[in-house]
């Protein structure tokens, strides 16, 4: 198991353009560097279960990456997926997409799943974080004032946590905060320790 000191040693490369992310890696006081994600499509196989697709996206996204891994090196993908019943809320289309997301998710519960892969140059290893969320219900007016104040349409299932949708309509959650934006950062800072 890495200590503090061994961590600082090591470079961390995070694949994503997700500013949210960014922020969160910065948190952890490990230094880090960006590094383009790839251009791919986020397709799965249609048999696989819901669960297992944002650790499968995950994996196919640091298949592109084999020219960045030096020794010491650590890559580190994500995906995040908004779960609703049996059907997965990716970033919405356009307004009435979001709309209807978060009327959707409005009374009701819903599970956001990361997942995450770490690679090296000798090995592999994916987990995945589970988070439980629960939204109050929100009129029209609140969808449409956050809709149009903070354009989320870059966010899966339409919203972010740590904004005022989050603030006046999550009634409560089970799991990792942190997850919900984007990146399970307690256990990822486990995990980096013993990879």
């Amino acid at each position: 198991m890495r200590s503090l000191i061994q961590l600082q040693e090591i470079k961390i490369l995070l694949a994503s353009e997700s500013p949210r992310r960014q922020n969160l890696i910065k948190g952890l006081d490990i230094p880090y560097e960006i590094v383009q994600p790839p251009d791919i499509e986020e397709n799965y196989p249609p048999e696989l279960d819901l669960f297992d697709v944002p650790s499968f996206l995950a994996r196919k996204k640091a298949e592109n990456y084999s020219e960045h891994l030096k020794p010491g090196t650590i890559l580190i993908t994500a995906d995040t997926v908004v779960l609703c019943g049996n059907t997965i809320l990716n970033k919405p289309g356009n307004y009435d997409d979001a709309f209807q997301m978060l009327n959707d998710l409005s009374g009701n519960r819903h599970t956001v799943i990361t997942g995450v892969c770490l690679k090296s140059q000798i090995k592999e290893h994916v987990f995945s974080s589970t988070t439980e969320v629960f939204f109050s219900e929100l009129s029209d007016d609140e969808i449409i004032y956050y809709l149009d104040k903070y354009q989320p349409f870059d966010k899966a299932g339409a919203y972010g946590i740590q904004e005022w949708i989050g603030y006046v309509g999550i009634d409560r959650i089970e799991g990792s905060f942190f997850n919900v934006m984007g990146l399970p950062l307690h256990q990822l800072y486990a995990e980096i320790k013993i990879f």
